[in-house]
């Protein structure tokens, strides 16, 4: 039988209603301790995570796609001011730069801006002005948009009797992309695009400052290949623009692209034609010795 009196030294037990309601505030208390936890595990991780992501764009930035910004009106009405566009870095280790491609390349220590900026007056200006070229949300200081108009050993010509550019001789139709009212070109010119060299000219050619713009310039006003970013082939913002950018039909022309090949081949041609009479000369001096 039980002993229920106090004073017999026997160990008082808690009522079961009293336990459940211990455990109960163990449990809440357990609780907010884990979500204190969680949440200052995740403050501290914020900055990690942070920097992986600004990692990563950085190297998607410099490897694989760009965001830009169109700054100016010299790509109308193809690209207009303020929109975005994606670029492709890869493309060109895979395919050469072809007639009609839209490019995005670096104008450092060569052309002079068509759109000024002013220098960010502090570090964390900087920083921010980096991601947000990095991500196209302002525009790069020194990286300009245009058409490749004409490649290495290309003749370009402004203009033929209908007043068309012609490349190789090949008149190109630019309707499809050239601003409305504006014609092929205001200003005569002709040149031959060196190798490892390129012809570019914005859409809007009436305020473009491209290539033509440039021909007192060391290249004539061509531009060095290698200073290509990439090329520019869909348009991400706003998205009632969204769009991709393909090579106008016009630079699917055979004869143009025959013009070229031919064009391109004629240097290594002239070579070889100079150098078998060095060599049938060679071999008939070592004969008479």
């Amino acid at each position: 039988m039980a002993n229920d009196d106090p004073g017999s030294g026997a160990t008082a037990h808690p009522p079961a209603e009293d336990e459940v309601h211990v455990v109960a505030e163990e449990t809440k208390k357990t609780a907010k301790k884990r979500g204190k936890d969680k949440k200052g595990s995740f403050w501290r991780e914020l900055p990690v995570l942070v920097v992986v992501a600004l990692v990563l764009a950085f190297v998607i930035k410099t490897f694989v796609i760009q965001a830009f910004y169109i700054p100016s009106e010299s790509m109308e009405n193809t690209l207009l001011t303020n929109d975005r566009v994606l670029v492709n870095k890869l493309v060109y280790h895979t395919r050469d730069i072809e007639r009609g491609d839209i490019v995005v390349f670096s104008g450092v220590d060569s052309w002079d801006g068509e759109v000024q900026f002013e220098e960010p007056s502090n570090p964390v200006a900087g920083f921010f002005r980096w991601v947000g070229t990095a991500f196209g949300v302002v525009p790069g200081e020194k990286d300009y948009i245009k058409r490749v108009i004409g490649i290495p050993g290309d003749k370009v010509k402004c203009c033929d009797p209908k007043g068309r550019i012609t490349v190789n001789g090949t008149p190109i139709e630019e309707e499809g992309y050239l601003y409305p009212g504006d014609v092929p070109s205001n200003r005569y010119f002709e040149v031959t695009v060196e190798q490892g060299r390129l012809w570019v000219m914005g859409d809007h050619r009436s305020v473009s400052l491209d290539s033509r713009s440039h021909m007192g310039d060391p290249g004539g006003g061509t531009i060095p290949a290698d200073h290509v970013v990439g090329r520019a082939f869909v348009i991400v913002w706003p998205f009632s623009r969204a769009a991709t950018l393909p090579i106008p039909e016009t630079f699917a022309q055979p004869a143009l692209k025959a013009a070229g090949a031919v064009g391109g081949a004629a240097p290594l041609l002239l070579g070889l034609a100079g150098a078998v009479p060095v060599v049938l000369v060679r071999r008939r001096l070592t004969r008479r010795r």
